[in-house]
């Protein structure tokens, strides 16, 4: 057997370039004007994704708190940082000064605290035990 009977040769004419093969292997398949090498704008059309799903459901289920989808989030592109320690904003202070970046602002009280309209009291009815 001789080996141009088994191996065959692709002629540069017939490569085809990625958008070739999906146009005709995936359907449905579509390019984004989303650049890679920005994720904020990814994850908030990811966001856009579950906000339309979520809409559309019709599973019988009432929900009176349907959100208000916005663009883009309270904070932007703006990276927030939080931790439990006081003292993390020194810390934050210095590692921005490290790579010569301005300050931060607080967005946040410094304790936990609960909303206005939570309710606080416990749902459970105390037990004072059985009788003897």
């Amino acid at each position: 057997m001789r080996l141009k009977d088994f191996l065959t040769e692709q002629q540069l004419d017939d490569v085809h370039d990625a958008l070739d093969v999906v146009r005709l292997s995936l359907p449905n398949t579509y390019k984004l004007n989303l650049m890679n090498n920005d994720f904020y704008p990814i994850y908030r059309f990811g966001v856009a994704l579950a906000a339309v799903r979520g809409e559309s459901v019709n599973d019988g289920v009432m929900n009176s708190y349907k959100p208000n989808f916005e663009a883009e989030s309270m904070w932007g592109e703006h990276q927030i940082v939080r931790c439990f320690d006081p003292k993390l904003g020194n810390v934050v202070d210095k590692a921005l000064k490290k790579i010569n970046k301005p300050g931060k602002s607080i967005v946040s009280t410094p304790s936990s605290e609960e909303l206005a309209d939570t309710n606080k009291g416990s749902p459970l009815k105390p037990f004072k035990g059985y009788k003897r």
